[in-house]
């Protein structure tokens, strides 16, 4: 059964969403910018890809802190090209999902460490989701910050609250209440 994992799926791909839409509205030499807040995107997404790939590599069976992880070099200024971004960006995530088809409800009570600290896979999965998301929101900041004016709001625009909640077209199908 994948209940909960599929839940939890669900969440990393709409934050995944979330930050390629913000992505998509800057122009490739706004991506190593930091609009002052001192973290550029890009490298955000190397932090961002390399806590998935070092966290979701032998999930199950090895410490998601890897050896061979250089995290410090993940926050180097750095000038990339949009698809070298987009590749680093997909390299974290397909670790991720392609860790969690392996699991099913039945793992979250299972145990994995993160740098030799034992957690079980529910929390390891919240921990990461929680990580995973507060990234994203700066990747969000950043982007709205240097398009300014010109941003286009990736939820619902400011003063359109009414509106929305009369034909709410983000929100998932719901399920009946039991």
């Amino acid at each position: 059964m994948r209940t909960l994992i599929a839940s939890i799926e669900g969440e990393y791909r709409r934050y995944k969403t979330l930050a390629e839409g913000a992505l998509d509205q800057l122009a490739d030499s706004a991506l190593a910018a930091d609009a002052g807040t001192g973290n550029s995107i890009a490298t955000i997404v190397w932090h961002v890809s390399g806590n998935l790939k070092s966290r979701f590599t032998d999930f199950l069976t090895s410490d998601g802190e890897k050896p061979w992880r250089d995290r410090d070099s993940e926050f180097l200024a750095r000038h990339v090209t949009r698809t070298e971004l987009r590749a680093k960006w997909e390299d974290g995530w397909q670790v991720l999902f392609a860790a969690l088809a392996d699991l099913g409800d039945a793992d979250l009570e299972r145990t994995v460490a993160i740098r030799a600290q034992s957690l079980t896979v529910a929390e390891a999965l919240h921990r990461s989701l929680a990580h995973a998301s507060y990234h994203v929101g700066q990747i969000v900041y950043v982007a709205k910050a240097l398009r300014g004016a010109d941003w286009q709001s990736l939820s619902i625009p400011p003063g359109q609250s009414a509106r929305y909640n009369q034909a709410p077209a983000l929100e998932r199908t719901p399920r009946p209440l039991r």
